[in-house]
């Protein structure tokens, strides 16, 4: 393996995060097109290995990670240190988000700081100021993902007047201005209490 295919899994260990060929280029020094010689060179070294760890190109970049036949050496081994409300706040902000903090209080009530506070610190959402507001918008992060073994989310369908008190889950294609058909089956998500 070269000393730049070495370089480049230092990098992506201690990122310890999706990383492009660009901010890979720049943190190695080196030119992109050599950055890329670099990961066939890594990725190959991987792909012949017998270890726990491989290199792979996700949509935000290339990282360093488990495989996945050693998943459930996570849950094991580094336990979920969350309580039932802070789960809960969990779901909201997954299945709302990005929502802003003051809609989350008033969906989940005040301890909802507190429990996006241990989220943030365990890293499973993010927040950012809101130019036009007060209230920081918060969302899940790709740890969360990651984690949760879980690919992307449906979206909820907003609230109009009329509709039931539940929120229905909806693909994102379904989004539309358009009344749903009569005989439409909307899927539930059993076990998630907001």
């Amino acid at each position: 393996m070269s000393s730049l295919a070495t370089t480049i899994e230092a990098i992506l260990y201690l990122k310890g995060q999706p990383l492009s060929l660009a901010k890979l280029a720049e943190l190695a020094r080196c030119e992109r097109e050599d950055i890329e010689e670099g990961l066939i060179d890594l990725m190959d070294d991987y792909a012949h290995r017998d270890g726990a760890l491989e290199i792979v190109e996700t949509v935000d970049g290339y990282c360093l990670q488990l495989k996945e036949r050693y998943r459930f050496l996570v849950d094991m081994l580094i336990p979920l240190d969350l309580g039932v409300g802070a789960l809960r706040t969990l779901a909201a902000i997954a299945l709302k988000g990005p929502i802003s903090q003051t809609d989350l209080v008033d969906l989940r009530g005040s301890g909802a700081y507190q429990h996006v506070q241990e989220l943030l610190t365990q890293g499973f959402v993010r927040k950012r100021k809101q130019s036009d507001s007060r209230s920081s918008l918060v969302q899940v992060t790709d740890k969360f993902y990651q984690h949760f073994e879980i690919d992307q989310l449906p979206k909820l369908r907003p609230k109009s007047p009329g509709q039931p008190a539940a929120d229905d889950l909806v693909d994102e294609d379904d989004l539309t201005d358009e009344p749903p058909e009569e005989d439409s089956v909307t899927p539930e998500t059993p076990g998630i209490d907001l």
